[in-house]
C-alpha cells in the first residue's frame, strides 16, 4: 500500500504529506482539558494556601478536583501525538538540522518569553542551580523538587519534548527501516515499554522524601513522570502509529466513536490504578487508537467539525495557552482574587474570566512571538530544492504540573 506519509517517495522531491486537521483541532480540545484539571487544583504551587478552584461548595470543589486527578495523562496523549505528527511531516532526505532548526525554535522563543515574565513577577528570588536549567530546559533531568518545580511550572513537559527532538533523526531512520509486516509488533513493544516504566520503579527505584499525595517515594515520581528516557517509549509509539497509518494498516471499522469509548474507559481506569501506574497505563492504548482512528478519518476526508478553521486555529495556540498557565493561573490567579470562592453560578464566571485571560495570554504570545518567528526562520533560505512538509506541525506538549 502507498505510504502517505512525507517519508517516502519513489524518486524527485518529495512529495507533500498528507493534511491532518483533525489532529490539530484534537491537540485544542486536550489542552482545555489540561485548563480544567489546574483550574481544580485545591491549592496551587505558588501558593499552597490559596486554593485554584474557584468554588466556595468543599464537596463539590473536592469532587471537580478528583474528577480531573487524572489530568496528568494528557501528557502522554501529547507525547504520542507529538511523535505521530513529526514523523508524519518530516520530509526524506531532510537535514537533521533543519529539523532541530525548527524544533527549537518552536519551543524555545516561547518558553523563554514566559521564564522572562516569571521570573520578573515571582522567580527571580530562586537560586541559580534553580532557574538556570529551567532556562534551557534540562531541569527535569534533575531529581531536586527546587530544581524541577523552578520558574515556570508547566515548562517540565518540555525537557521531555526537547530530549525526543534531538533524538528524533536518528529514531526516524530506525523506524523507517521496520518492515509494514513489523509495524504492529513494535507498535506493542512501545506499550510494553510504557507499562514498564513504573514497574521498573517500583522495584528499583527508591530515595529522597515521602510524596504523600502520591504515595510514592520523590525519586519514584521523578523516574516515573518527569525523568525524559522514561517517558521515550510514548513518543516512539506516536512514531510507530504514524507508519501504520500511512501505510493503510489501520482498521477502518475502528472510527472516533469507538475511540471516545476506549478513552472514557482508560480515564475511568486511571482512578482505579495506583501510582506510578495511574499516569499513563490506563491510557495508553486509547490514546494511540484516538490518534489513529483520528487521522485515518481525515485521510478519508472526513474530517468534520474537529478539522473546522477555528478548531485547528485554536488548537495551533495550544501550546502557547498551556505554557502561560504558570503566570496567569498559579501567579495570576491567587494574585488577583486572593483564596476567595465563591458560590457555583459566580464560580463558573471566574473559572470563565480566568480561561479567557489564559487564552488571550496564550493568543498573545502566539500571535507575537511563535508565528512571526517560525515564519521568518524556521526554512533556511539556502535551500535551493523546496521540501514540502506543510502537515501540522507538532506543538510542544502540554501536560499537567
Amino acid at each position: 500500500m502507498a505510504d502517505r506519509t512525507a517519508a517516502s517517495t519513489a524518486g524527485g522531491p518529495p512529495q507533500r504529506p498528507a493534511a491532518l486537521p483533525s489532529l490539530t483541532g484534537l491537540r485544542w480540545l486536550a489542552a482545555v482539558f489540561v485548563f480544567l484539571a489546574h483550574a481544580s487544583m485545591l491549592s496551587g504551587p505558588n501558593r499552597p494556601d490559596a486554593p485554584l478552584s474557584f468554588f466556595a461548595d468543599q464537596d463539590l470543589a473536592k469532587g471537580l478536583a478528583h474528577f480531573f486527578e487524572p489530568g496528568f495523562v494528557m501528557v502522554s496523549f501529547f507525547f504520542v501525538l507529538s511523535g505521530f505528527v513529526l514523523t508524519w511531516s518530516t520530509a526524506p532526505g531532510e537535514r537533521t538540522t533543519a529539523i532541530w532548526r525548527r524544533r527549537a525554535l518552536k519551543v524555545y522563543p516561547n518558553h523563554i518569553v514566559v521564564f522572562v515574565v516569571a521570573m520578573w513577577l515571582f522567580a527571580s528570588s530562586e537560586p541559580t542551580r534553580a532557574w538556570l536549567p529551567n532556562l534551557f530546559l534540562v531541569h527535569t533531568w534533575s531529581n531536586k523538587p527546587e530544581v524541577i518545580s523552578s520558574v515556570n511550572l508547566p515548562a517540565w513537559s518540555l525537557c521531555v519534548e526537547v530530549f525526543a527532538y534531538a533524538l528524533f533523526p536518528l529514531l526516524l531512520v530506525l523506524v523507517r527501516r521496520i518492515k509494514e509486516s513489523r509495524l504492529w509488533l513494535w507498535a506493542g513493544a512501545m506499550v510494553a515499554g510504557v507499562v514498564g516504566v513504573p514497574v521498573v520503579t517500583q522495584v528499583f527505584v527508591s530515595g529522597g522524601v515521602r510524596v504523600p499525595t502520591y504515595d510514592l517515594w520523590m525519586n519514584q515520581l521523578w523516574f516515573s513522570y518527569g525523568f525524559p528516557p522514561a517517558r521515550l517509549f510514548e513518543f516512539m509509539l506516536g512514531m510507530v502509529l504514524a507508519r501504520i497509518v500511512a501505510a493503510g494498516l489501520w482498521p477502518r471499522n475502528i472510527g472516533m466513536p469507538a475511540s471516545m469509548v476506549l478513552f472514557a474507559a482508560g480515564y475511568w481506569l486511571s482512578f482505579a490504578l495506583p501510582y506510578p501506574y495511574k499516569f499513563y497505563v490506563g491510557t495508553i492504548i486509547p490514546f494511540a487508537v484516538l490518534v489513529c482512528a483520528t487521522a485515518a478519518r481525515d485521510l478519508r476526508g472526513e474530517g468534520g467539525w474537529l478539522a473546522s478553521r477555528p478548531m485547528v486555529y485554536l488548537g495551533n495556540v495550544s501550546f502557547a495557552f498551556y505554557l502561560t498557565q504558570g503566570v496567569v493561573m498559579f501567579y495570576g490567579r491567587p494574585k488577583v482574587w486572593g483564596a476567595h470562592t465563591y458560590g457555583v453560578l459566580p464560580a463558573l464566571g471566574m473559572l470563565l474570566v480566568l480561561f479567557l485571560a489564559n487564552l488571550l495570554a496564550g493568543w498573545l504570545l502566539y500571535r507575537f512571538v511563535e508565528l512571526p518567528i517560525m515564519r521568518r526562520f524556521s526554512r533556511s533560505r539556502k535551500r535551493t530544492a523546496p521540501v514540502a512538509t506543510r502537515g501540522p506541525e507538532a506543538a510542544a506538549v502540554t501536560g499537567v504540573a
